[in-house]
């Protein structure tokens, strides 16, 4: 059986590593501005649920949905606007956490899709380049 995400980063102790790194980088990284300012001004309650949500979506143990049920990811973020810049800010530090934290580069690669198609996802707020148009005719 292979090991899951969540076996191959380490567990607990390094999953907790790479959230804590990100969540720093969102404070001290100027240009991940729009995203830090959607969060409260104290992380600690952002930390533990990224950490919780991220034990099970990467096949640890899973606490999210066993404190809170259901993720309905996009739901939760829907209150907040994210266009393509929270977005990119977001998986920047995401990013950078995971080389930080020394993350092994095939796994990391493997994260950083996922990561970004998760992202994508819960983009709520349209550029100006994406409207359609609809031609009545």
């Amino acid at each position: 059986m292979m090991p899951t995400p969540y076996e191959r980063l380490g567990g607990e102790q390094a999953l907790r590593a790479l959230v804590d790194r990100f969540y720093d980088l969102m404070d001290e990284l100027p240009e991940a501005w729009e995203i830090r300012k959607l969060h409260a001004e104290d992380l600690s309650g952002a930390r533990e649920k990224l950490y919780l949500f991220l034990s099970g979506w990467m096949g640890g143990p899973p606490l999210y949905v066993e404190k809170y049920g259901h993720p309905r990811l996009r739901a939760r973020h829907l209150p907040f606007p994210i266009g393509i810049r929270e977005r990119d800010q977001w998986l920047k530090c995401m990013k950078q956490a995971m080389e930080d934290t020394g993350v092994d580069e095939k796994l990391r690669n493997e994260l950083w899709q996922a990561f970004a198609r998760t992202a994508d996802h819960m983009r709520n707020q349209m550029e100006p380049s994406e409207e359609r148009f609809n031609i009545i005719g």
